[in-house]
């Protein structure tokens, strides 16, 4: 082999390489996932959310954050709070954050979903189907939360505005075994969303 024609092929091994590469982060970046973010109101999960999707999309990766709110406004208009609405409610958006990742998207999902049953039927769902799923729990205490308080739902609650407020006077099944645990209230938001970002990673979803 000449010196000319082993410098050809390393020089076309090194752009095979490149091109296997590539080809490699495009397949992440298209692939889809579920991550649903769990916890109390007002513990982070939200904040930690867009954050993440922020990264993502700086990434090349397609994102969207389901927000609880925004669903109960537009899709869920009408139930109410009690058990059987809540999981109705937990059901259509786990439907569709499927329906989403089925089709290449990272669905960000920091909604409080209180019981145990409720999310796993969403996890089971995205089993059925062969879609990744992801459960977080964003472990912030109900003495952090109540701080911060960041729509003030607290606040009414201990003055007899409202009742059933999770995790104070209505319960909060926490998840026994997620795919990782989040205590927001040591750590900052970032951090918070690289740990998730991390998790993505070693999944092979980032």
């Amino acid at each position: 082999m000449t010196e000319q024609t082993a410098q050809l092929t390393a020089q076309q091994t090194t752009r095979l390489t490149n091109r296997l590469t590539e080809t490699e982060r495009m397949s992440v970046s298209d692939q889809g996932a579920t991550v649903w973010l769990t916890g109390l109101p007002s513990a982070g999960k939200t904040t930690i959310a867009y954050a993440l999707a922020e990264r993502l999309r700086g990434e090349g990766h397609r994102v969207e954050v389901l927000d609880g709110d925004e669903i109960r406004e537009f899709l869920s208009a009408g139930l109410g709070f009690s058990r059987e609405d809540r999981h109705t409610n937990v059901q259509r958006i786990g439907f569709v954050a499927e329906l989403l990742a089925s089709n290449g998207v990272k669905a960000l999902v920091p909604v409080i979903a209180p019981f145990a049953d409720s999310r796993e039927a969403v996890r089971k769902r995205h089993a059925a189907e062969g879609t990744s799923y992801l459960e977080v729990h964003v472990a912030t205490p109900v003495e952090v939360c109540s701080e911060r308080d960041v729509k003030g739902l607290y606040a009414k609650q201990a003055a007899g505005e409202i009742s059933g407020l999770t995790g104070v006077d209505d319960p909060y099944e926490a998840p026994e075994a997620p795919d990782l645990r989040i205590e927001s209230h040591t750590q900052t938001v970032q951090e918070s969303a690289a740990a998730l970002h991390a998790l993505l990673t070693e999944r092979g979803l980032a």
